[in-house]
């Protein structure tokens, strides 16, 4: 038996009316939404840790969320798993004309604008009372970061962008003003709007300077944790395992010694 049919006869056993998984049985598109998306991190994790093994294992999960999809639609008579992957096939077949046909572009650029053309041809028509936009199809559902840069991305097609980085850095500071003005007018609405522009205005610095801003600030994460991480050990070794018995200025401190340490 082909690997692939064999999950979905495990699926097909754990979604059995009679004879099924309890837990596989009560879950529903929505319920499993989650689950779906933690698997997909799990898979950007085990990237980011350069750990092949856990990727095979991470990537067995999160194809098991498709066949889990697929099922749920094939009970809806709507469709299966061997639709889903006929659908992908002549979508990658026909996106990708200077592979399996005669087309070709001139560079990138030239490559990218067919790509985003056919993926606008993909889309439903709009409703005759509805303007086509550069915004649509950037789904609400995906990460704030990652949804920022392709709005940022999808304006900039048209000329709205900032030319220099150097815009961007200015704009950035001026939304910083704004939040510290928001802060000292006691304004809490203000406030989170303005802090909300201020990350908008650095997605698109991060953005012009050539980096992702989902895997910058994941990057970031990372740092902060095993500086910490750190910084706790050393406290520890010197006697101070709770970290609440220090002030600001004695965390600070060791914070900066790590830091150092990092450096040298």
């Amino acid at each position: 038996m082909h690997p692939i049919d064999r999950l979905l006869d495990i699926m097909d056993q754990l979604r059995d009316p009679q004879r099924g998984c309890p837990w596989d049985l009560k879950q529903t598109f929505r319920s499993i939404v989650p689950h779906t998306l933690e698997e997909a991190y799990e898979v950007a994790d085990a990237i980011e840790q350069g750990d092949l093994q856990e990727l095979r294992g991470e990537l067995g999960d999160l194809l098991f969320q498709v066949v889990f999809y697929a099922r749920l639609a094939k009970e809806r008579q709507a469709f299966d798993f061997h639709q889903v992957v006929d659908g992908i096939c002549e979508k990658m077949l026909r996106r990708h004309p200077h592979v399996f046909g005669e087309a070709s572009y001139a560079d990138d650029r030239a490559l990218h604008a067919a790509w985003d053309a056919a993926k606008r041809q993909e889309r439903q028509v709009q409703p005759t009372n509805s303007i086509e936009s550069q915004m649509d199809g950037v789904t609400r559902a995906m990460p704030a970061l990652v949804r920022a840069e392709k709005l940022q991305r999808r304006a900039a097609r048209v000329g709205f962008d900032w030319p220099q980085v150097a815009g961007a850095i200015a704009k950035t500071r001026e939304e910083l003003s704004e939040v510290e003005q928001a802060i000292a007018g006691d304004q809490p609405a203000r406030i989170e709007d303005e802090l909300g522009d201020l990350l908008f205005a650095v997605v698109n610095v991060t953005r012009l300077l050539g980096c992702d801003a989902e895997q910058t600030l994941r990057a970031a994460n990372v740092k902060f944790e095993r500086r910490f991480r750190a910084m706790e050990r050393r406290l520890a070794e010197a006697g101070t395992p709770d970290l609440t018995a220090l002030d600001l200025a004695k965390l600070d401190a060791a914070w900066e010694d790590v830091k150092a340490e990092e450096c040298e």
